[in-house]
């Protein structure tokens, strides 16, 4: 599949792992996330690997393994319990919807292209929304992590400045709300790191990488909508 380690992962972690809301096509990526010793090092190696593998197809990004990848993610939502359960059951929706269209679609740019063609890019269910609110999920990782790495802060400071700047500008008003109550049952810095099997040093080295290395891939997806003059505000 995508070549990570194999390794054991802790019991708690897979009892939040929300494996049951995957497709069968997704099996694969559950079981080699189940035996996950350190989630955030595989998480951060399979886009590594997906971005290599970006260059050596030219610059195209194959759809089967870009979803398969961002099956994995959904460990990292779990990690932050019941304040990202919305996130993480909406994620997991849209990673199911890309991993059966990946039997049918060979790049990213295809489902798009496709969706154009039918008029249907920003409509409920097209592949093309769900990719738009895939990324959205890679992002505010992305960013939670950043926020987590730049202060000494709570988890609960990094968690609502992320989901400020990333999600809350295409959430109504009840919905931030929510999630604001939410906030509040984050775990600490410290119970975090725990969760993730990792340090406090190798937590800054794991989470530094996933910001490298997915930053390509979601420019890539940005881009691939601002190429076709459709915008990023939805």
């Amino acid at each position: 599949m995508l070549g990570f380690r194999q390794m054991a992962w802790s019991s708690s972690a897979q009892a939040q792992a929300p494996s049951e809301q995957l497709c069968e096509g997704a099996a694969a990526v559950v079981a080699a996330r189940q035996g996950m010793e350190t989630p955030l090092t595989a998480v951060a190696e399979a886009f590594e690997e997906l971005a290599r593998g970006m260059e050596a197809d030219g610059g195209e990004l194959r759809l089967a393994p870009f979803s398969d990848t961002c099956a994995l993610v959904s460990v990292l939502f779990s990690s932050l319990g019941m304040a990202f359960r919305f996130a993480e059951i909406e994620y997991v929706t849209k990673v199911n919807d890309l991993i059966g269209a990946g039997k049918s679609y060979r790049t990213l740019s295809d489902i798009l292209d496709k969706d154009i063609q039918n008029d249907c890019v920003k409509k409920q269910g097209s592949h093309s929304r769900n990719l738009r609110r895939v990324r959205l999920g890679l992002g505010l990782i992305k960013a939670l992590f950043e926020q987590f790495l730049a202060t000494e802060g709570s988890l609960y400071d990094a968690a609502t400045t992320a989901y400020g700047q990333v999600c809350a500008p295409f959430h109504s008003w009840a919905i931030r709300k929510a999630v604001g109550a939410g906030m509040y049952t984050l775990p600490t810095r410290e119970q975090l790191i725990v969760r993730l099997n990792e340090t406090d040093f190798s937590v800054q080295k794991e989470m530094r990488r996933y910001i490298d290395a997915s930053s390509p891939i979601i420019e890539y997806i940005d881009n691939l909508f601002l190429s076709r003059n459709i915008s990023l505000d939805w």
